[in-house]
């Protein structure tokens, strides 16, 4: 498969046929489904374009998967990129209209279909089917893919709850997983073990994309149980291991797991407590990392250094090919420390300077739409001191982080608003000692006899699970501004004095 002319900018399928090539025999990629060597991943995933390409994705088309963490998730999505395709994961835990929402937004050529899909139509490929394609796979074509063209889709989403299809280039999803990969020191020795849904585009950055930059392996988990994980962790020697805060409080009190082999343990998708951090340290002898990142960035964008160096309630210093600064409501940049929205700009200098560019847009309505020029703007409240160090204060979009999941209150207050027991709701986040937040709703009934128990189980047909409240109380009202919208600052103390429904 030729190199594009570009900008020089290196490819997915570059990249890793570059890392098969210097160490075929080196263990790539570990799942439920086996070991594959660099040479066997380089093999699959030019079986997996041949298939792909067979059923009729050609450049540009998009390739949804809802598949499983195994080997099977982790060969799609390279041999989707050697043709020029443009990926897009659909999570498991999302219900039928979750998942069907998702795939109304990418309206995929091929859609490669585990147990857990819940999705049906012309373009579902069943797994069973899709193993019996790569296995008669004819060979992939010569395809010049463009590391600047769309590549993968980010599901994220605003306020509004509606899914946002961020779309990147090869050349952004290899950036972060090149940087990483030489700021930590990370070589043939790496042994990298992530549990988190492969289905999420920034999984794949941080993992084998990661681990082939610095010609170790990839260790796909299968579980989120903290006994499995530690069991995992001792089996196969994982080094770096990326978790949520709740993970790490459960694992804090399991003196007995084996972690003796971790250089590293991270935490993101959420602020992890002090406390716990401090416990899982003083339990396993490993410091916790502490991580910022977003799927628009992609992935990581600030983490605690290689040292252990780490301030309490940061969450890590910017990575070098980034310029993060917080801004203020007219979009002007503040000075070192101060409190605004977060914004991102390539670094002016050093030894990635200028290659990171923001997002290519959104994809919607079948047509990507660019982002607006100047800094992409997190959504997120924080600072950054003259040190890189950046703390994050508040999320201005209100989405709650859930064990290392994001809830997005208006997706969850929309569902409800449905129910016809229910006049007018508000979803929060309350805080979690293990889960880091747990999920609130104050309700405004529209009949007597509206129970907590009824309103969970009609959310439970039709949002995944970690998205239910689990606290529910009822109110008369809630607070309105002039605009008829609801004042969210007073929310917490309300939910405090409002009886349980």
């Amino acid at each position: 498969m030729r190199r594009p002319a570009g900008d020089g900018s290196p490819t997915v399928g570059g990249v890793l046929r570059a890392a098969a090539s210097r160490h075929p025999d080196r263990p790539a990629l570990v799942a439920r489904g086996g070991t594959l060597s660099y040479a066997d991943l380089d093999r699959r995933a030019d079986a997996a374009a041949g298939a792909l390409h067979a059923l009729g994705v050609r450049p540009g088309d998009r390739v949804a998967a809802c598949l499983p963490n195994d080997l099977d998730v982790v060969v799609a999505f390279h041999g989707s990129q050697r043709i020029g395709a443009v990926w897009a994961g659909i999570g498991e835990a999302l219900t039928a209209a979750e998942q069907q929402a998702l795939v109304d937004v990418c309206t995929p050529r091929v859609f490669l279909a585990g147990p857990a899909c819940e999705v049906d139509g012309p373009a579902v490929v069943g797994l069973r089917r899709w193993r019996q394609h790569v296995a008669a796979a004819p060979a992939p074509p010569a395809v010049g893919v463009d590391p600047l063209a769309p590549a993968g889709i980010a599901f994220s989403s605003g306020t509004t709850g509606a899914p946002k299809a961020v779309v990147h280039s090869q050349a952004n999803l290899l950036l972060p997983a090149e940087v990483l990969a030489a700021t930590r020191g990370w070589d043939a020795g790496l042994r990298k073990g992530d549990g988190l849904p492969f289905t999420i585009l920034n999984m794949l950055v941080l993992s084998t994309l990661a681990a082939t930059y610095a010609g170790g392996c990839s260790i796909v988990l299968d579980t989120r149980d903290p006994g499995a994980i530690a069991a995992a962790i001792a089996a196969e020697r994982i080094t770096v291991w990326n978790g949520a805060p709740a993970q790490l409080f459960d694992l804090a009190r399991r003196p007995d797991a084996d972690l003796g082999s971790l250089t590293e343990a991270w935490t993101g998708g959420g602020t992890c407590p002090e406390h716990v951090r401090a416990a899982f340290a003083d339990t396993h002898g490993v410091p916790v990392t502490a991580t910022y990142g977003l799927s628009e960035a992609p992935t990581v964008v600030a983490i605690d250094p290689v040292s252990g160096d780490h301030r309490s309630a940061a969450s890590g210093r910017v990575l070098p090919h980034l310029d993060v600064a917080a801004y203020d409501d007219g979009g002007v940049r503040l000075e070192p420390g101060a409190t605004g929205e977060l914004g991102l700009l390539p670094a002016p200098g050093g030894p990635w300077a200028g290659r990171w560019r923001p997002p290519l847009g959104h994809w919607a309505d079948g047509v990507l739409r660019p982002l607006p020029a100047g800094p992409l703007m997190t959504g997120d409240v924080g600072s950054v001191d003259a040190d890189g160090w950046l703390t994050m204060v508040d999320r201005k979009k209100l989405t709650i982080v859930r064990g290392g999941a994001n809830v997005y209150p208006a997706e969850v207050e929309a569902v409800l608003l449905a129910h016809p027991g229910v006049a007018a709701v508000a979803v929060l986040g309350v805080p979690d000692e293990r889960l880091g937040e747990r999920v609130a709703a104050l309700v405004v009934p529209a009949a007597e006899g509206v129970t907590g128990a009824a309103l969970a189980a009609y959310c439970a047909e039709r949002l995944a699970r970690y998205k239910i409240p689990q606290v529910w109380a009822r109110t008369p009202a809630l607070p309105l501004n002039g605009m008829g919208k609801t004042v969210r600052t007073g929310l917490p103390e309300l939910l405090d004095r409002a009886p349980r429904l």
